[in-house]
């Protein structure tokens, strides 16, 4: 797959991606509650993480399958 994230995305995605991971992990840990209940006990740190993981990655590797898929490129031409 062709790079398609440019370098402010990148460092975008990098941050927002570490923070949600820090917060899935508070969250899961019950130190910060997110209501009661299963769902939202078990599938907000969850989904958190995926989010922040996938972030993480898309950041790192600067492919985006998505932007792929829509036509979009952060990347200027010749990175």
């Amino acid at each position: 797959m062709e790079r398609n994230v440019g370098s402010t995305d990148r460092l975008v995605r990098l941050g927002l991606g570490a923070v949600l991971l820090v917060v899935a992990i508070v969250v899961g840990l019950g130190v910060v509650g997110v209501g009661s209940g299963t769902v939202a006990t078990v599938g907000a740190p969850l989904v958190l993480g995926v989010v922040g993981l996938v972030l993480l990655v898309t950041g790192y590797t600067r492919t985006c399958p998505a932007y792929s898929l829509l036509g979009i490129r952060t990347l200027r031409r010749g990175n």
